[in-house]
């Protein structure tokens, strides 16, 4: 018997962690991270680390990868990974650290033991873990993401962690070529939504950029610093954008490691150039000057709960020559969210006055695309969903039951799911 244990991400967006146990053996894929209203981090349920042989991560974000380092405490579970992957997980979790350690049951050391574990991996090559059998295929949301097949005694699951199937300016579409499957695990974020063409999301982007500039203004743009902010960068400059663009915060050095493991790009002569043409932010006096003329500043946090986005709104957001154009998932009761929908920074603030604009630049697959990898998966016996706010999920449940005639379920963090 194969059994799945959804310990995160069951009716919930983030804190992704599945456990996949087959024998004696166990494998988690992803352990992230999800933040409550005080912004304090809360990990998945727990799991005995003594049992693990192995966790997969499907990408660096810290929704998938952010809790991983809890089971180094006094084991060493093998870690799989692509090398980009790998690396920006470094560089994701040393911020972290550095952000939220005083509320983390891990330290230095025990992310210092998990990169030191990682087994970096090519896409669609082999690894047994124990009992079962991992490979990774690429899930077209940022450079280096995948998606993870399993094989365990009789059963083959597919997990997609977060996929995509438009081309961006970073990465082709997800390869679910010829798979096959008898559960497959799937995210749900946009169950429900259909995603605008995005050809006419970057042009409406771009030409509304260039009217605030020539107007006179300057565009901030928080953006996520893996995967939104180069995409934002390549966007302008493909385009041939004239004014300064400044790019400040981890966005600079997640940019950089994207050039060094360029394979995973599909273009990466454009974020190349992109990037020389940019100015890089490297300090208080960068920083201090990069809001004074007409340009775009592109600077992490993208939902405004941290980072120098935080500073840059400060000084945009009483003029309304300026703009706030968010290209990011902007979370219930985050900054940006309020932005949006009170027109304010902090409950009691004054009204931002800029121009506050948001651009549906997801990496995520929308409903139409979520059921053509139902679809395009054979063999399919049942589909478990999550990744998903709860109404959402159940939504794409009904639409696989009704639509394609398969067995879908909403499992709860804490469910176990038998695979007999």
């Amino acid at each position: 018997m194969v059994t799945l244990t959804i310990l995160g991400a069951g009716k919930e967006v983030g804190r992704a962690a599945i456990a996949v146990e087959h024998k004696s053996s166990a494998v988690l894929l992803d352990y992230g991270v999800n933040f409550d209203d005080n912004d304090l981090p809360q990990l998945p349920l727990h799991y005995p680390p003594a049992k693990l042989k192995g966790i997969v991560l499907t990408h660096g974000h810290l929704d998938h990868i952010g809790g991983a380092p809890i089971f180094y405490i006094s084991r060493k579970p093998e870690a799989v990974a692509t090398s980009f992957t790998r690396d920006v997980a470094e560089i994701m979790l040393r911020d972290f650290l550095k952000l939220s350690g005083y509320y983390l049951p891990f330290e230095d050391g025990e992310v210092a033991e998990f990169l030191s574990t990682m087994r970096v991996v090519d896409y669609g090559e082999d690894v047994e873990l124990g009992s079962i059998v991992v490979r990774l295929r690429d899930s077209g949301h940022i450079p280096g993401s995948a998606m993870v097949e399993v094989e365990a005694g009789s059963k083959k699951i597919v997990y997609t962690g977060d996929i995509n199937f438009v081309e961006t300016k970073l990465v082709g579409p997800a390869d679910v070529s010829g798979l096959e499957a008898d559960v497959l695990v799937i995210e749900s974020t946009y169950g429900t939504s259909e995603h605008p063409p995005r050809r006419e999301v970057e042009e409406r982007f771009y030409n509304d950029v260039l009217e605030v500039v020539e107007n006179g203004g300057t565009v901030l743009v928080p953006s996520f610093s893996l995967g939104r902010g180069q995409e934002i960068l390549c966007v302008l400059v493909e385009r041939g954008f004239e004014y300064p663009i400044y790019v400040d915060g981890m966005v600079r050095g997640i940019t950089e490691l994207m050039l060094e493991r360029d394979k995973f790009l599909r273009d990466p002569e454009l974020l190349r150039k992109a990037y020389e043409q940019a100015n890089i932010v490297r300090g208080w006096q960068d920083r201090r000057n990069a809001w004074k003329e007409p340009g775009v500043i592109i600077a992490s946090a993208g939902m405004l709960k941290g980072g120098p986005s935080r500073f840059y709104l400060r000084k945009l957001a009483k003029n309304k020559k300026n703009a706030v154009f968010m290209v990011s998932f902007q979370a219930p009761g985050t900054p940006g969210r309020r932005i949006l929908e009170e027109g304010k920074y902090t409950e009691e603030g004054p009204l931002v006055k800029a121009r506050v604009e948001w651009f549906d630049f997801s990496s995520h697959a929308g409903r139409t695309e979520l059921l053509e990898v139902v679809r395009r998966i054979k063999g399919l016996e049942k589909v478990v969903v999550v990744h998903g706010e709860p109404e959402v999920a159940e939504a794409f449940a009904e639409s696989v039951r009704n639509e394609l005639g398969i067995d879908a379920v909403v499992p709860s963090n804490g469910e176990k799911i038998d695979l007999y």
